[in-house]
Protein backbone atom coordinates (compact mmCIF):
# COMPACT_ATOMS: atom_id res chain seq x y z
CA UNK A 1 0.00 0.00 0.00
CA UNK A 2 2.78 2.35 0.88
CA UNK A 3 4.51 1.64 -2.45
CA UNK A 4 1.28 2.29 -4.39
CA UNK A 5 0.64 5.47 -2.43
CA UNK A 6 4.21 6.60 -3.02
CA UNK A 7 3.89 5.82 -6.76
CA UNK A 8 0.67 7.88 -6.98
CA UNK A 9 2.32 10.73 -5.16
CA UNK A 10 5.27 10.69 -7.57
CA UNK A 11 2.88 10.71 -10.57
CA UNK A 12 0.95 13.62 -9.09
CA UNK A 13 4.13 15.59 -8.50
CA UNK A 14 5.33 14.88 -12.03
CA UNK A 15 1.96 15.94 -13.48
CA UNK A 16 1.97 19.23 -11.55
CA UNK A 17 5.58 19.86 -12.51
CA UNK A 18 4.79 19.17 -16.15
CA UNK A 19 1.87 21.57 -16.12
CA UNK A 20 4.00 24.20 -14.39
CA UNK A 21 6.65 23.78 -17.04
CA UNK A 22 4.13 24.32 -19.79
CA UNK A 23 2.44 27.34 -18.18
CA UNK A 24 5.24 29.86 -18.70
CA UNK A 25 5.39 28.96 -22.40
CA UNK A 26 1.72 29.83 -22.89
CA UNK A 27 1.68 32.90 -20.66
CA UNK A 28 4.95 34.20 -22.05
CA UNK A 29 4.12 33.62 -25.70
CA UNK A 30 5.21 36.51 -27.87
CA UNK A 31 2.34 38.86 -28.75
CA UNK A 32 1.24 39.47 -32.32
CA UNK A 33 3.17 42.57 -33.38
CA UNK A 34 1.73 44.90 -36.01
CA UNK A 35 2.85 48.21 -37.52
CA UNK A 36 0.49 51.17 -38.05
CA UNK A 37 1.46 53.98 -40.47
CA UNK A 38 -0.07 57.45 -40.28
CA UNK A 39 0.85 60.68 -42.04
CA UNK A 40 -0.14 63.76 -39.93
CA UNK A 41 1.84 64.97 -36.88
CA UNK A 42 1.31 63.00 -33.67
CA UNK A 43 -0.67 65.79 -32.01
CA UNK A 44 -3.39 65.92 -34.69
CA UNK A 45 -6.72 64.13 -34.40
CA UNK A 46 -6.03 61.32 -36.94
CA UNK A 47 -3.08 60.28 -34.78
CA UNK A 48 -4.97 60.78 -31.52
CA UNK A 49 -7.62 58.36 -32.81
CA UNK A 50 -4.83 55.96 -33.83
CA UNK A 51 -3.35 55.87 -30.34
CA UNK A 52 -6.81 55.41 -28.78
CA UNK A 53 -7.60 52.51 -31.15
CA UNK A 54 -4.25 50.86 -30.44
CA UNK A 55 -4.77 51.16 -26.70
CA UNK A 56 -8.24 49.62 -26.94
CA UNK A 57 -7.07 46.71 -29.11
CA UNK A 58 -4.17 45.92 -26.79
CA UNK A 59 -6.44 46.14 -23.74
CA UNK A 60 -9.32 44.12 -25.19
CA UNK A 61 -7.00 41.36 -26.42
CA UNK A 62 -5.32 41.20 -22.99
CA UNK A 63 -1.96 42.05 -24.51
CA UNK A 64 -2.26 39.40 -27.22
CA UNK A 65 -1.64 42.13 -29.80
CA UNK A 66 1.11 44.76 -29.74
CA UNK A 67 0.92 47.62 -32.26
CA UNK A 68 3.79 49.96 -33.07
CA UNK A 69 2.62 53.35 -34.38
CA UNK A 70 4.41 55.57 -36.90
CA UNK A 71 2.89 59.10 -37.09
CA UNK A 72 4.09 61.96 -39.26
CA UNK A 73 4.89 59.87 -42.35
CA UNK A 74 7.83 58.18 -40.62
CA UNK A 75 6.99 54.78 -42.12
CA UNK A 76 5.06 55.78 -45.25
CA UNK A 77 4.19 59.18 -46.75
CA UNK A 78 0.53 60.13 -47.11
CA UNK A 79 0.05 59.20 -50.76
CA UNK A 80 1.81 55.83 -50.35
CA UNK A 81 -0.02 54.50 -47.30
CA UNK A 82 -2.82 52.62 -49.08
CA UNK A 83 -0.45 50.85 -51.50
CA UNK A 84 2.06 50.38 -48.68
CA UNK A 85 -0.52 48.43 -46.69
CA UNK A 86 -1.38 46.30 -49.73
CA UNK A 87 2.34 45.58 -50.16
CA UNK A 88 2.73 44.88 -46.39
CA UNK A 89 5.27 47.66 -45.87
CA UNK A 90 2.89 48.56 -43.04
CA UNK A 91 0.37 46.13 -41.56
CA UNK A 92 -2.15 48.92 -40.88
CA UNK A 93 -2.44 52.42 -42.30
CA UNK A 94 -4.59 55.52 -42.06
CA UNK A 95 -5.00 57.67 -45.16
CA UNK A 96 -7.25 60.30 -46.75
CA UNK A 97 -9.07 59.06 -49.84
CA UNK A 98 -9.07 62.49 -51.49
CA UNK A 99 -5.26 62.35 -51.75
CA UNK A 100 -5.76 59.97 -54.69
CA UNK A 101 -8.57 61.51 -56.79
CA UNK A 102 -10.67 59.05 -58.76
CA UNK A 103 -9.41 55.95 -56.96
CA UNK A 104 -12.16 55.86 -54.32
CA UNK A 105 -15.32 56.87 -56.20
CA UNK A 106 -17.85 55.74 -53.59
CA UNK A 107 -16.00 57.27 -50.63
CA UNK A 108 -15.48 60.42 -52.69
CA UNK A 109 -19.20 61.18 -52.44
CA UNK A 110 -18.87 61.96 -48.73
CA UNK A 111 -16.23 64.60 -49.51
CA UNK A 112 -18.67 66.53 -51.71
CA UNK A 113 -20.07 69.85 -50.39
CA UNK A 114 -23.17 68.28 -48.84
CA UNK A 115 -23.40 70.37 -45.68
CA UNK A 116 -22.59 67.89 -42.93
CA UNK A 117 -23.22 69.45 -39.50
CA UNK A 118 -20.23 67.88 -37.77
CA UNK A 119 -17.62 65.11 -37.92
CA UNK A 120 -19.65 62.63 -35.86
CA UNK A 121 -22.54 62.61 -38.33
CA UNK A 122 -20.21 62.54 -41.34
CA UNK A 123 -18.13 59.70 -39.87
CA UNK A 124 -21.18 57.53 -39.19
CA UNK A 125 -22.62 58.28 -42.64
CA UNK A 126 -19.32 57.28 -44.27
CA UNK A 127 -19.18 54.08 -42.21
CA UNK A 128 -22.72 53.03 -43.12
CA UNK A 129 -22.27 53.99 -46.77
CA UNK A 130 -19.17 51.83 -47.22
CA UNK A 131 -20.78 48.97 -45.29
CA UNK A 132 -23.81 49.05 -47.61
CA UNK A 133 -22.02 49.29 -50.95
CA UNK A 134 -18.83 47.35 -50.08
CA UNK A 135 -17.05 49.10 -52.97
CA UNK A 136 -14.30 47.50 -55.02
CA UNK A 137 -11.99 50.37 -54.05
CA UNK A 138 -11.30 48.55 -50.76
CA UNK A 139 -11.33 44.93 -51.99
CA UNK A 140 -7.57 44.43 -51.48
CA UNK A 141 -7.60 45.47 -47.80
CA UNK A 142 -9.59 44.99 -44.61
CA UNK A 143 -11.33 48.14 -43.38
CA UNK A 144 -10.82 48.64 -39.63
CA UNK A 145 -12.61 51.98 -39.25
CA UNK A 146 -13.61 55.12 -41.15
CA UNK A 147 -14.01 58.74 -40.09
CA UNK A 148 -13.93 62.31 -41.36
CA UNK A 149 -12.58 65.65 -40.25
CA UNK A 150 -15.09 68.32 -39.20
CA UNK A 151 -16.72 70.39 -41.98
CA UNK A 152 -14.44 72.98 -43.56
CA UNK A 153 -15.05 76.69 -43.03
CA UNK A 154 -13.39 79.91 -44.11
CA UNK A 155 -10.67 81.29 -41.83
CA UNK A 156 -9.65 84.70 -43.08
CA UNK A 157 -7.60 87.83 -42.38
CA UNK A 158 -10.61 89.97 -43.37
CA UNK A 159 -14.21 89.24 -42.40
CA UNK A 160 -16.42 87.29 -44.82
CA UNK A 161 -19.99 88.25 -43.92
CA UNK A 162 -21.55 87.64 -47.34
CA UNK A 163 -20.54 85.83 -50.52
CA UNK A 164 -19.72 89.23 -52.01
CA UNK A 165 -16.87 89.53 -49.51
CA UNK A 166 -15.46 86.27 -50.87
CA UNK A 167 -15.34 87.49 -54.47
CA UNK A 168 -11.76 87.38 -55.76
CA UNK A 169 -10.31 86.40 -52.37
CA UNK A 170 -7.22 84.15 -52.57
CA UNK A 171 -7.57 81.22 -50.18
CA UNK A 172 -5.35 78.27 -49.47
CA UNK A 173 -7.34 75.09 -50.05
CA UNK A 174 -6.45 71.50 -50.90
CA UNK A 175 -7.93 68.72 -53.01
CA UNK A 176 -11.56 68.81 -54.06
CA UNK A 177 -12.11 71.93 -51.95
CA UNK A 178 -10.58 73.99 -54.77
CA UNK A 179 -13.71 73.58 -56.90
CA UNK A 180 -15.90 74.63 -53.96
CA UNK A 181 -13.94 77.86 -53.45
CA UNK A 182 -14.00 78.58 -57.19
CA UNK A 183 -17.77 78.07 -57.44
CA UNK A 184 -18.31 80.47 -54.52
CA UNK A 185 -16.28 83.21 -56.18
CA UNK A 186 -12.97 82.81 -54.38
CA UNK A 187 -9.57 82.02 -55.87
CA UNK A 188 -8.19 78.64 -54.72
CA UNK A 189 -4.46 78.54 -54.08
CA UNK A 190 -2.59 75.26 -53.58
CA UNK A 191 0.33 75.34 -51.15
CA UNK A 192 1.63 73.27 -48.23
CA UNK A 193 -0.18 74.10 -45.01
CA UNK A 194 3.17 74.74 -43.33
CA UNK A 195 3.81 77.65 -45.74
CA UNK A 196 0.38 79.22 -45.33
CA UNK A 197 0.97 81.35 -42.18
CA UNK A 198 3.77 83.27 -43.90
CA UNK A 199 1.70 83.57 -47.07
CA UNK A 200 -1.18 85.08 -45.07
CA UNK A 201 1.13 87.56 -43.34
CA UNK A 202 2.54 88.64 -46.74
CA UNK A 203 -0.94 88.92 -48.24
CA UNK A 204 -0.29 86.23 -50.85
CA UNK A 205 -3.42 84.50 -49.58
CA UNK A 206 -6.15 86.00 -47.41
CA UNK A 207 -6.93 82.87 -45.47
CA UNK A 208 -7.44 79.14 -45.46
CA UNK A 209 -10.33 76.73 -46.02
CA UNK A 210 -10.16 73.88 -43.52
CA UNK A 211 -11.79 72.46 -40.42
CA UNK A 212 -11.47 74.79 -37.45
CA UNK A 213 -9.30 72.72 -35.11
CA UNK A 214 -6.27 74.12 -36.99
CA UNK A 215 -6.95 77.49 -35.36
CA UNK A 216 -5.31 76.03 -32.27
CA UNK A 217 -3.39 72.98 -33.51
CA UNK A 218 -1.45 75.02 -36.07
CA UNK A 219 -1.97 78.45 -34.48
CA UNK A 220 -3.94 79.82 -37.45
CA UNK A 221 -5.93 81.98 -35.03
CA UNK A 222 -2.85 84.20 -34.88
CA UNK A 223 -3.12 84.95 -38.61
CA UNK A 224 -6.86 84.56 -39.27
CA UNK A 225 -8.91 86.63 -36.79
CA UNK A 226 -12.18 85.63 -38.50
CA UNK A 227 -13.97 82.38 -39.34
CA UNK A 228 -17.18 82.10 -41.33
CA UNK A 229 -19.44 79.17 -40.47
CA UNK A 230 -20.33 77.47 -43.78
CA UNK A 231 -20.05 73.66 -43.32
CA UNK A 232 -18.61 73.32 -46.82
CA UNK A 233 -17.14 69.81 -47.07
CA UNK A 234 -15.36 67.14 -45.06
CA UNK A 235 -12.28 65.03 -45.76
CA UNK A 236 -12.77 61.30 -45.33
CA UNK A 237 -10.23 58.86 -43.90
CA UNK A 238 -9.95 55.08 -43.79
CA UNK A 239 -7.91 52.82 -41.51
CA UNK A 240 -7.10 49.64 -43.43
CA UNK A 241 -5.16 46.44 -42.82
CA UNK A 242 -3.15 44.18 -45.09
CA UNK A 243 -5.51 41.38 -46.14
CA UNK A 244 -3.05 38.51 -45.51
CA UNK A 245 -2.20 39.86 -42.06
CA UNK A 246 -5.90 40.09 -41.26
CA UNK A 247 -6.58 36.54 -42.45
CA UNK A 248 -3.77 35.26 -40.20
CA UNK A 249 -5.21 36.80 -37.03
CA UNK A 250 -6.95 34.57 -34.45
CA UNK A 251 -10.75 34.75 -34.49
CA UNK A 252 -10.94 36.44 -31.08
CA UNK A 253 -8.60 39.24 -32.22
CA UNK A 254 -10.63 39.74 -35.40
CA UNK A 255 -13.76 40.06 -33.29
CA UNK A 256 -12.18 42.74 -31.11
CA UNK A 257 -11.21 44.78 -34.17
CA UNK A 258 -14.57 44.29 -35.87
CA UNK A 259 -16.40 45.33 -32.71
CA UNK A 260 -14.36 48.55 -32.66
CA UNK A 261 -15.14 49.58 -36.25
CA UNK A 262 -18.28 51.68 -35.70
CA UNK A 263 -17.39 52.58 -32.11
CA UNK A 264 -14.08 54.06 -33.25
CA UNK A 265 -15.75 56.04 -36.04
CA UNK A 266 -18.16 57.66 -33.59
CA UNK A 267 -15.47 58.19 -30.94
CA UNK A 268 -13.25 59.99 -33.46
CA UNK A 269 -16.08 62.18 -34.71
CA UNK A 270 -17.06 63.21 -31.19
CA UNK A 271 -13.45 63.76 -30.17
CA UNK A 272 -12.62 66.11 -33.03
CA UNK A 273 -15.96 67.95 -32.78
CA UNK A 274 -15.19 68.63 -29.12
CA UNK A 275 -11.68 69.64 -30.11
CA UNK A 276 -13.09 72.22 -32.53
CA UNK A 277 -15.11 73.72 -29.67
CA UNK A 278 -11.97 73.83 -27.52
CA UNK A 279 -10.01 75.47 -30.36
CA UNK A 280 -12.66 78.15 -30.83
CA UNK A 281 -12.74 78.95 -27.10
CA UNK A 282 -8.93 79.09 -26.99
CA UNK A 283 -8.80 81.29 -30.11
CA UNK A 284 -11.34 83.73 -28.71
CA UNK A 285 -9.55 84.01 -25.36
CA UNK A 286 -6.04 84.30 -26.82
CA UNK A 287 -6.65 86.29 -30.01
CA UNK A 288 -10.23 87.62 -29.67
CA UNK A 289 -11.11 85.46 -32.66
CA UNK A 290 -14.60 85.93 -34.14
CA UNK A 291 -16.94 83.39 -35.76
CA UNK A 292 -19.32 84.91 -38.30
CA UNK A 293 -22.71 83.33 -38.96
CA UNK A 294 -24.02 83.81 -42.48
CA UNK A 295 -27.67 84.75 -43.04
CA UNK A 296 -29.95 81.84 -44.02
CA UNK A 297 -30.30 83.22 -47.54
CA UNK A 298 -26.52 83.19 -48.00
CA UNK A 299 -26.27 79.58 -46.80
CA UNK A 300 -29.00 78.59 -49.26
CA UNK A 301 -27.07 80.36 -52.01
CA UNK A 302 -23.96 78.35 -51.15
CA UNK A 303 -25.87 75.07 -51.61
CA UNK A 304 -27.13 76.34 -54.97
CA UNK A 305 -23.67 77.37 -56.17
CA UNK A 306 -21.99 74.08 -55.22
CA UNK A 307 -24.74 71.83 -56.60
CA UNK A 308 -23.01 71.56 -60.03
CA UNK A 309 -20.09 69.85 -58.24
CA UNK A 310 -22.47 67.19 -56.90
CA UNK A 311 -24.19 66.85 -60.28
CA UNK A 312 -20.84 66.40 -61.99
CA UNK A 313 -19.93 63.64 -59.53
CA UNK A 314 -23.17 61.80 -60.28
CA UNK A 315 -22.62 62.05 -64.03
CA UNK A 316 -18.97 60.99 -63.83
CA UNK A 317 -19.34 57.91 -61.61
CA UNK A 318 -22.59 56.82 -63.28
CA UNK A 319 -20.69 56.62 -66.57
CA UNK A 320 -18.36 54.16 -64.82
CA UNK A 321 -21.27 51.98 -63.67
CA UNK A 322 -21.52 53.33 -60.12
CA UNK A 323 -25.02 54.44 -58.99
CA UNK A 324 -24.08 58.04 -58.24
CA UNK A 325 -27.58 59.44 -57.76
CA UNK A 326 -28.48 56.56 -55.46
CA UNK A 327 -25.34 57.13 -53.39
CA UNK A 328 -26.10 60.83 -52.93
CA UNK A 329 -29.69 59.98 -51.93
CA UNK A 330 -28.38 57.42 -49.43
CA UNK A 331 -26.02 59.98 -47.91
CA UNK A 332 -28.91 62.42 -47.46
CA UNK A 333 -31.00 59.67 -45.84
CA UNK A 334 -28.18 58.77 -43.46
CA UNK A 335 -27.63 62.44 -42.58
CA UNK A 336 -31.23 62.61 -41.39
CA UNK A 337 -30.79 59.34 -39.50
CA UNK A 338 -27.84 60.63 -37.48
CA UNK A 339 -28.95 64.29 -37.33
CA UNK A 340 -32.77 64.06 -37.24
CA UNK A 341 -33.24 67.65 -36.10
CA UNK A 342 -30.99 69.00 -38.82
CA UNK A 343 -28.59 70.70 -36.43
Amino acid sequence: MKRKQCFKTVLAVLFVAGMAALAPVTAGAAPITLSYANFPPASTFPCVQMERWVKEVEKRTNGQVKINTFPGGTLLPAKNIFDGVIAATADIGNFAMSYQPGRFPVSEAVDLPLGFPNARVASLVLTDLIEKYKPKEFEKVKILTLFTCPPADFMTSKPVRTLKDLKGMELRVSGTGADVVKNLGGIPIAMPQSETPEAIQKGIVKGIVSSLEVLKDMNFAAYCPFATDTNLFVVSFAVVMNREKWNALPADVKKVMDDLRVEQAEWTGKYVDNHVSEALTWSKEKYKHQVIQLPAAEKAEIRKLVKPIVDDYVKRVSAAGIPGAEIIAEIERLKKKYDPKGK
